[in-house]
């Protein structure tokens, strides 16, 4: 079996671990423009990262994650002409271990997920994130327990139609996003919605 410090090995554990939270059924098909498919049918895209590889490293390796946006191809039409973002929701994976003799990627606590919908990275405009900044987009990772709750929260408000007006510097809400976003702090946050008929509140 191959080293799962290698980072596509990784990445198909990555993908493996966030199908069996949702409870995937389909089997990933290689050139679909995304990860994971939930029951649902939910498109979810997964990104991993890890600070130990499995060469000699003379440090830890610096959490990123890359291609972000990618074309899509299918038997009939061929490649897309522009890269693009291709699913719903985007998880990334950090595998924490930061020494060889703790490295474990099959116990599920050595990981953090961080889940963000499309539509902020839409906002963002980014072909590739740091973990600083993945983490101004997101208030905290979430445990591989709570993935599945995060992800159907994550689709639901990429789908939630919302209006606002924000304080500061705006950005043009993408398609499908839940509304404006403010630049404050070189970080995306939402605006607040200043409807006229509010949601209650739970």
């Amino acid at each position: 079996m191959a080293d799962l410090r290698t980072n596509n090995v990784r990445g198909y554990l990555a993908e493996f671990l966030v199908a069996h939270a949702v409870g995937a059924v389909r089997n990933r098909v290689e050139w679909d423009a995304f990860d994971v498919l939930t029951p649902d049918g939910v498109k979810v895209e997964v990104k991993s990262s890890a600070y130990l590889q499995v060469w000699k490293q003379r440090r830890l390796s610096r959490i990123q994650f890359t291609g972000l946006r990618s074309r899509t191809w299918t038997p009939q039409d061929g490649e897309s002409a522009e890269a693009s973002l291709n699913a719903d929701v985007y998880v990334f994976a950090v595998h924490l271990a930061t020494r060889h003799d703790e490295y474990d990627p099959l116990d599920v606590t050595q990981w953090q997920f961080y889940v963000v919908p499309r539509a902020r990275l839409e906002a963002l405009g980014q072909g590739s994130l740091s973990l600083w900044r993945l983490r101004s987009l997101v208030a905290a990772p979430v445990p591989y327990n709570g993935l599945a709750e995060a992800i159907s929260t994550a689709a639901a408000s990429s789908r939630r139609p919302s209006s606002g007006v924000c304080g500061g510097t705006t950005t043009t809400a993408p398609a499908g996003s839940p509304g404006p976003w403010c630049l404050a702090e070189d970080r995306e946050e939402e605006c607040t919605a200043r409807d006229s008929n509010p949601e209650p509140s739970d």
